[in-house]
């Protein structure tokens, strides 16, 4: 058995890894019995944690916000510097942080005071930052979404598709998938049945259905990463083209959420994408740094040879 400092620690760690836990399977975590349970969680009240307690077959533990800032943590400057700090990181500020990010926005905002969150959504609300190329995505809602994807809650929310048009959803979340700066949910519909993935910046008016909770279905693929890869390469005009360059090359530079590669030989690949018209395809290409060979559509020849001239002409202007 862990000494009782120790032990206090892990009760700590379990309880901001996750809200609620019921009394048999955080004595079975710690390997005590209920009476020492019933011990420790006092004393971490003690120390300012406020550890909500239930009775009965269904008893359990909820760590909630208090009027303090429990201590071991953060004082208060340092919680709303934190606050902040890891608001903007989420959202996209340092590549590769982004998820480590929600996650502990997620504990820390669950603990954080009343008067302490409102200063730093008063912060939020006057400080600007530059526009990055992506879509601003809310940390609240990321923190909403990461929630109810760890407690198995239904989520609502209205959804705008690429063509502007609004509708209400019921989901049941299961992951939150980060690439290029960019978030996407991917969820249980039950209105059409079936999986889907959300781009986060299009989900509106986010909120945890309370006490609607749902048994987790098996996911649509193991890699959720490459999952939602591939549904942004299948956008409305798909295109397959050949570079002359080595497929680790070109993927090292490219973002994965832009399209999928094959392998062709040590010196070319075949790269499938997809974007919103042939035109935004054609600019992309003129971006991945190699040659290349238009496979398929028609329609994508026509749009580089008209990019192809516009930059003939550009460059004529310079002679």
């Amino acid at each position: 058995m862990l000494e009782t400092s120790a032990r206090l620690l892990r009760l700590l760690s379990l309880f901001q890894g996750r809200r609620y836990w019921s009394g048999p399977d955080l004595a079975n975590r710690l390997e005590v019995t209920s009476r020492t349970l019933r011990r420790d969680v006092d004393k971490l009240r003690t120390l300012g944690y406020p550890i909500h307690s239930t009775s009965g077959a269904e008893g359990g533990y909820q760590l909630g916000a208090g009027s303090e800032m429990p201590p071991l943590l953060l004082d208060d400057e340092e919680a709303v510097a934190v606050s902040m700090g890891l608001r903007y990181a989420a959202t996209g500020g340092i590549a590769g942080v982004e998820e480590a990010s929600v996650r502990a926005l997620l504990k820390i905002e669950q603990i954080l005071p009343p008067r302490l969150g409102r200063r730093v959504a008063a912060l939020q609300s006057v400080v600007l930052s530059a526009a990055g190329p992506d879509a601003a995505v809310d940390a609240r809602a990321l923190s909403t979404i990461a929630g109810a994807c760890r407690e198995h809650e239904a989520l609502r929310f209205r959804y705008r598709d690429k063509t502007g048009a609004s509708s209400a959803r019921a989901v049941e979340p299961h992951r939150l998938v980060n690439t290029w700066r960019r978030w996407y949910l991917v969820a249980w519909d039950a209105g059409r049945n079936d999986w889907r993935t959300f781009r986060v910046d299009r989900m509106e008016r986010c909120a945890a259905a309370a006490g609607s909770r749902f048994v987790p279905r098996e996911p649509p693929a193991r890699d959720l990463a490459a999952y939602v890869t591939q549904s942004g390469v299948n956008a409305r005009c798909r295109a397959r083209v050949k570079l002359f360059a080595p497929a680790a090359q070109i993927a090292a530079r490219m973002p994965p959420s832009m399209g999928l590669f094959e392998p062709i030989d040590e010196r070319s690949c075949f790269y499938e994408t997809g974007a919103s018209s042939y035109e935004a395809v054609a600019m992309h290409l003129s971006l991945v740094g190699a040659d290349f060979e238009v496979v398929e559509p028609v329609e994508l020849v026509a749009e580089v040879r008209k990019l192809a001239g516009r930059y003939r002409r550009a460059a004529a202007l310079r002679r």
